[in-house]
């Protein structure tokens, strides 16, 4: 008899279903799935490792706390295996990926990317957002201890098209009375440290290592930064979606 497609035998059961659906909006630690799902961590821990194995979920150690970890969701893997499902079940239910469209609303989002330097990664996604969606969403970055922008990292998007040369580093207290429809934290340390803002907008984090702490020279840590700015450009186009959908339900 045939097994059933791997993401139906892994969602199939009810928490790994629940930390699937947690991880899909933000990286967490185990303690704070435990905490949000009501369950003990030895048995989140259990389910996590479940999902580790079929390459749905990652782990990264805390750049805050290196006695920690985040996990986190592969989108894209979670697309790969329900196109497949799909297939299995008919050739005609195949799933295919189509671009985000603009959010539908009378006013531009506010998105804020925040990392501790805002020289490199925070910098990136607003760059990266700000191209793929055109006006439609006012993205912003900030750091808890700006620093020059990293010159990888204006390569790396200037290899997509992008130029981020004259954007400039900014300290989050620029914003801190500043009204925003999400802030997205792509750094342990600064999540830590994150600020209320007004409204209490939606916060997400994204656990992404830091490409400008990898060792050696400029020429040598460039790998990290396109690393660093093909994950971005995958959560990014995700983000994307889940906006568009929630201003198409309030609309």
């Amino acid at each position: 008899m045939q097994r059933p497609p791997v993401v139906f035998q892994l969602a199939g059961h009810p928490l790994r279903w629940q930390l699937i659906s947690e991880l899909a909006r933000s990286d967490r630690r185990v303690r704070e799935l435990s905490s949000s799902l009501g369950q003990p961590q030895p048995l989140v821990s259990y389910h996590l490792r479940q999902l580790r194995a079929a390459d749905l979920v990652s782990t990264r150690r805390s750049s805050f706390d290196g006695r920690d970890s985040y996990y986190s969701l592969d989108l894209d893997r979670c697309a790969e295996l329900l196109a497949s499902a799909g297939a299995a079940i008919h050739p005609a239910l195949t799933l295919g990926r189509s671009d985000p469209e603009a959010p539908r609303r009378s006013r531009r989002l506010r998105v804020l990317f925040l990392c501790t330097g805002n020289s490199s990664r925070s910098q990136m996604a607003e760059a990266l957002m700000r191209e793929r969606i055109g006006g439609a969403v006012e993205p912003f970055s900030a750091g808890s201890r700006p620093k020059p922008l990293h010159p990888n990292a204006i390569r790396a998007m200037s290899k997509r098209g992008i130029d981020i040369s004259q954007q400039r580093p900014k300290h989050l207290d620029t914003f801190r009375r500043e009204r925003l429809d999400y802030v997205i934290s792509l750094c342990d340390r600064v999540r830590e440290i994150c600020p209320e803002f007004p409204g209490q907008p939606p916060t997400i984090h994204w656990s992404i290592p830091d490409p400008a702490a990898e060792p050696g020279s400029d020429r040598d840590t460039y790998p990290a930064f396109e690393r660093t700015a093909t994950e971005l450009e995958m959560r990014i186009r995700y983000l994307l979606h889940q906006m568009s959908q929630q201003e198409g339900v309030r609309s």
